[in-house]
């Protein structure tokens, strides 16, 4: 591969087949370069002048690596492990009828994919450098008899799929496919014939043509690009061009935007799984797949033209970007992968956590940046710079997870003189997903809600049956400098589920897996998501409870140093108490972080629950803290909960953690009706901070706060904020129908003819009905400076009308004007 600072010989530029095969000569003679030296003439296929074979040694170079020092960090610990997994792998094969391994048996199918995981690793080992196993005959002979057993006791044309399709069709073939593109790439005399005739037969049962044609069921989005990434190699390894032709052209329905279902849509959102926010970790796969095959197939014959796919790159900064903080991926995003955990499967026994998800992701950015643009790959190696830099918690560059290639390709980004991007400072609303980040200097927070076009939480395969609350509008934060481990330390496990922060839920005890699996349990409401003017936000979410009589009305608005919280109408007739967990903060194995409410600094027993009638602000030291406006009663809670992965996921290790929280909660009451409450949220803020902050009853002004509005005005920001839940009026504002509205004011810039104040008014309809709206402002507007196609200024002078054609996206739309 090449360095970072060159210019990549695999761009998708048009080529001749000369070109392409002399280019693929010259990866492939950098990779045989003492800082990669293959067992075997790995490079002398190029040569020869056929396509398939150095289509193959460029996949080989992408999997294994090029251009990297074996001996050196972290590279040489690398090897070493995979060389040592290898070993083991190698001295307890036991082939057997229903096994390979007595610990891998074939029924679940997981078994299988395992299996051709152990074998992978042990070709590995053998093409590597470094491993202890290169070039060693007996370990290449010892995977071509697993190889062969596998497809003749279970893998192989005369079986019918069991059990979890996703093995018979992705895991297993990627895995066998790897496998044999190594050995056939690396072996003196490459496979024996027979043997990859079966074992491509096999792909070709499993894996049939007809699984690239409709763009529909399992076949779209993140699985249609392991499918055609699946079907690729296997025509470059049988040379069928025709295969390679239908992966390339079967990848088209995966590049435009959507308005429905799995893909990527125009605001950035990511679906699979048809109502799953999946940006963290199926959008990974999705960036990861089409890196690989971009790179691989291009300046082919069979390189990918279709110009749509520049709707991937720009995913990267569009989608992406925004939900990775400081190295970490949201786990908003990461659907039911956030109960993994340690994998009782997981040969390398690596934590899936937030952390794990994020570098996932910038490693397949760097791999995309390899058939980019060069202006986009500079952008993109700034953000995967400062990723790194600012990753705390698990260092990037030595993440267990990785191979040597993306070690390689990583370093190289870390080294090159391209200066690293910081965090950026904004909002990004996600509608068709709801989801929305806020982020401000030195912190960042995450919403999850959920509707009846995204679910409450996916379950399925025995993962995640608690996250039932997760859509409930959970409020993740975190620090620039604190919180970065605060979802990460087993979190998940060891949280209450039915105190998860930010939420609104009635206690109702749940059964594991409520409502159904694979992201069926949908609330039905539609008025959820908001309206942003790219810095600051007005959010909402009608919330309906899960299995549950709750209903609520909840509002975030997203602002300079704070989330101003606001819920009402909550009411409920489950017999239970109803809550809003204000916070839920994980203080780690044995943290001790001091409360202070109201100045007064709260003892740190565990166990203990206690009451405050009306507490004004609240202080948790190395976090932040809470602002009650006039008061409000408060509940808190420190105590020490056990739980282990296996828990919240069968596939999971039993190994139990205990971690220490500090809960604080509304209680609404048994059965309420019509409650409500007010809180600001405020990271990082010290004490005296929250306590100016509460003693200013003029800061901010609460105009509505009820099942029908919610509102609010800060004068120092100029913000006025609304929600309306339906026509109503709150304050200057007015509305017609179901709406957000956020009105920025700015007062004249300091340039002679500055202009006069100026404000911004943005709309949103997230009901999303496409009825017409109209907003009235009662602020004197000397003119109208702009405003989007759908809208129509009905009015402007004493007050500002405006008519609105808001469409089905919940798209913010705005009109600027110069006030009187």
């Amino acid at each position: 591969m090449p360095p970072a600072s060159a210019p990549s010989v695999w761009s998708p530029s048009v080529w001749s087949r000369r070109g392409f095969l002399a280019a693929a000569a010259s990866v492939l003679g950098r990779a045989a370069r003492p800082s990669y030296a293959a067992p075997g003439p790995a490079a002398s296929a190029a040569s020869a002048g056929d396509e398939f074979d150095a289509l193959r040694g460029r996949w080989c170079a992408l999997t294994l690596g090029t251009g990297f020092d074996p001996a050196a960090p972290p590279y040489a610990a690398a090897l070493q492990e995979t060389g040592a997994l290898a070993g083991t792998f190698r001295a307890g094969m036991r082939p057997a009828a229903d096994s390979l391994w007595p610990d891998c048996r074939y029924d679940p199918p997981s078994g299988i994919t395992q299996s051709y995981g152990r074998l992978a690793t042990m070709a590995q080992a053998y093409a590597q450098p470094g491993t202890g196993h290169t070039g060693d005959g007996g370990l290449a002979e010892d995977v071509l008899t697993g190889l062969g057993h596998l497809e003749a006791t279970v893998y192989r044309t005369g079986t019918t799929r069991y059990g979890n399709w996703w093995e018979w069709q992705i895991g297993s073939p990627r895995l066998l496919l790897d496998t044999l593109a190594i050995l056939d790439e690396h072996l003196p005399d490459g496979l024996p014939g027979a043997l990859r005739e079966r074992c491509l037969a096999a792909v070709d049962h499993f894996v049939p043509d007809a699984l690239l044609g409709d763009y529909t069921g399992t076949s779209t989005g993140a699985n249609r690009v392991d499918l055609c990434r699946v079907v690729a190699l296997r025509g470059i390894l049988g040379r069928a061009p025709a295969k390679v032709a239908l992966a390339r052209d079967a990848l088209s329905p995966v590049f435009p935007y959507v308005t429905r279902g799995d893909g990527l849509y125009a605001d950035g959102s990511f679906v699979q799984h048809t109502w799953v926010a999946y940006s963290g970790t199926y959008g990974a796969v999705l960036l990861d797949g089409l890196g690989r095959l971009f790179t691989l197939l291009g300046g082919s014959s069979w390189q990918l033209t279709d110009p749509a796919r520049q709707t991937v790159f720009d995913s990267v900064e569009h989608a992406y970007a925004p939900l990775l903080h400081n190295g970490l991926m949201m786990d908003s995003v990461n659907g039911r992968a956030v109960s993994r955990g340690y994998l009782r499967s997981d040969e390398r026994q690596i934590m899936r956590s937030d952390h794990y998800h994020g570098h996932a992701l910038i490693a397949a950015v760097a791999l995309l940046a390899e058939g980019a643009s060069a202006a986009e790959r500079a952008r993109w190696h700034a953000l995967i710079k400062g990723w790194t830099a600012r990753d705390r918690v698990l260092p990037v560059l030595t993440d267990r997870q990785y191979t040597v290639a993306d070690l390689a390709r990583l370093h190289r980004i870390a080294d090159s003189s391209v200066p690293a991007a910081p965090e950026p400072v904004g909002h990004r609303l996600f509608p068709a997903m709801d989801r929305a980040v806020h982020r401000r200097p030195g912190w960042a927070a995450g919403l999850a809600m959920a509707s009846d076009r995204i679910t409450y939480y996916e379950n399925g395969n025995g993962e995640n049956p608690r996250g039932w609350h997760t859509g409930a509008g959970m409020l993740y934060w975190w620090g620039a400098e604190f919180g970065g481990d605060q979802y990460t330390d087993a979190f998940w496990p060891t949280v209450d589920p039915y105190r998860l922060p930010g939420t609104t839920v009635s206690t109702k005890r749940l059964a594991d897996s409520e409502g159904g699996g694979w992201g069926e349990p949908k609330p039905a409401a539609r008025w959820v998501g908001g309206t942003t003017d790219g810095e600051f936000a007005a959010l909402g979410q009608d919330l309906r409870g899960l299995a549950s009589t709750l209903t609520a009305k909840k509002s975030w608005f997203a602002l300079a140093d704070c989330v101003v919280c606001l819920g009402a109408g909550i009411t409920a007739r489950d017999g239970v108490p109803a809550e809003t967990v204000v916070d839920n903060r994980c203080l780690g194995e044995s943290g001790t972080a001091h409360l202070t409410v109201d100045g007064v600094r709260q003892p740190g027993t565990l166990g203990a629950t206690r009451s405050f009638r009306c507490a004004h602000w609240a202080h948790l030291a190395g976090h932040g803290g809470y602002v009650f406006p006039g008061g409000a009663p408060l509940t808190t809670l420190r105590e020490a909960r056990t739980g282990s992965w296996h828990d919240i996921n069968t596939t999971s290790s039993p190994r139990p953690f205990t971690r220490r929280y500090l809960t604080l909660w509304h209680d609404h009451g048994t059965d309420p009706a019509d409650a409500g409450y007010a809180y600001l949220l405020m990271p990082g803020a010290g004490r005296r901070t929250l306590a100016a902050r509460a003693a200013d009853r003029r800061w901010l002004t609460v105009l509505a706060n009820d099942a029908g509005r919610q509102a609010i005005a800060v004068e120092r920001l100029g913000v006025t904020a609304a929600n309306f839940w339906h026509a109503g009026s709150a304050g200057p504002l007015t509305s017609s129908g179901p709406a957000s509205v956020l009105v920025r004011e700015r007062r004249p810039g300091r340039r002679p003819g500055g202009g006069g104040r100026t404000a911004r008014l943005c709309v949103a309809a997230p009901e999303r009905s496409g009825e017409t709206l109209e907003i009235t402002w009662s602020r004197p507007v000397r003119a109208v400076l702009g405003h989007d196609p759908a809208i129509e200024v009905l009015a402007a002078g004493p007050t500002l009308r405006l008519r609105l054609t808001p469409g089905t996206a919940c798209a913010t739309h705005t009109c600027t004007v110069r006030l009187g």
